[in-house]
């Protein structure tokens, strides 16, 4: 079964993350918004982005980030710049 990105769109209102992960994301992309969630499912959903689910992850890229996401529980793991 071909896994696309247009599973995890289907569930982009269900993308969450944790009070951690909101710090850890902020931090990592020197993210100065108050809607660290938000910016990620605008940026998850851009026409820039792409990205592929690898075992229990979605892994998407926009521009020079890449957002991890859980893929059965829809919670952003982490996100950083790509080097």
């Amino acid at each position: 079964m071909a896994r696309t990105i247009d599973e995890l769109m289907r569930h982009r209102d269900d993308i969450h993350t944790t009070e951690l992960g909101e710090g850890r994301i902020r931090r990592n992309l020197a993210l100065d918004v108050d809607d660290v969630v938000g910016w990620c499912r605008s940026a998850i959903t851009s026409p820039r982005a792409h990205g592929e689910r690898i075992g229990k992850n979605w892994y998407l890229s926009v521009d020079d980030c890449v957002i991890t996401v859980n893929a059965s529980s829809y919670t952003i793991i982490t996100a950083h710049r790509r080097k």
